[in-house]
C-alpha cells in the first residue's frame, strides 16, 4: 500500500503500513527504558535462537504443542506449532492469532514463520508487544516469565535463567544503560 499520511483522514480501513501503523516496540517510558527493552528482546532472541543460529526449535516436530481445549484456534491435523522464529513462537493459541493480526495463516501454514523472515521478525514482535512489552516495567525477570516462565522460574532451570540475564545485562551495557531491578524470575 505504501504511504498514507498520519493523521485520521489518512488512518481509515484499508491502510497496512507506514505511519499509520507505527511499531511500539522500543517506545516504552524514557529513553532509558526504551533501551532496555530492545536489550530485553535482543537477550530473548539470543537464546531462543542460539545466537540465531536456529529459527527452530530444536527437536521442535517431535513435541506436540497443539491445545486441544482451544477451539477458537483449533489445530490443523499434521501441522507441528512448536517454537519458530526469533522468539520461538509456540502453540496453536499463538499461531492462529499472530496469523490473523500479521496476514499469513499461522495455523494451516505455521512453518510460514521459519522460512519467511519478515513474517518471522513480524511474530516475534507481535508475541513481545502483546504478551512481554506489559509486563517490561516489572523487571527483566518478568520478561522471562512472560516467555519461559513455566519452564524456567520459580527454579525450574535456573543455568537457563541465568544466561538470560547475562545477555541482557551484556545488551544493556553495549547500549549504555543500568539493567535496572528485578533481573530473575
Amino acid at each position: 500500500m505504501g504511504y498514507c499520511g498520519t493523521g485520521d483522514d489518512y488512518c481509515g480501513t484499508g491502510c497496512q503500513e507506514g505511519p499509520c501503523n507505527p511499531p511500539q516496540f522500543g517506545r516504552v517510558g524514557s529513553e532509558e527504558d526504551s533501551k532496555r527493552e530492545i536489550a530485553a528482546f535482543f537477550a530473548h532472541v539470543t537464546h531462543e535462537t542460539g545466537h540465531f543460529c536456529y529459527i527452530e526449535e530444536i527437536n521442535g516436530s517431535s513435541r506436540d504443542y497443539c491445545d486441544e481445549t482451544n477451539t477458537q484456534y483449533p489445530c490443523v491435523a499434521g501441522k507441528g506449532y512448536y517454537g519458530r522464529g526469533p522468539i520461538q513462537l509456540s502453540w496453536n493459541y499463538n499461531y492462529g492469532p499472530a496469523g490473523e493480526d500479521i496476514g499469513f495463516d499461522g495455523l494451516n501454514s505455521p512453518e510460514t514463520v521459519a522460512s519467511d523472515p519478515v513474517v518471522s521478525f513480524k511474530t516475534a514482535l507481535w508475541y513481545w508487544v502483546n504478551f512481554v512489552q506489559p509486563v517490561i516495567g516489572q523487571g527483566f525477570g518478568a520478561t522471562i516469565r512472560a516467555i519461559n516462565g513455566a519452564l524456567e522460574c520459580d527454579g525450574a532451570n535456573q543455568a537457563t535463567v541465568n544466561a538470560r540475564v547475562e545477555y541482557y545485562t551484556e545488551y544493556c551495557n553495549q547500549l549504555g544503560v543500568t539493567p535496572g531491578d528485578n533481573l530473575t524470575c
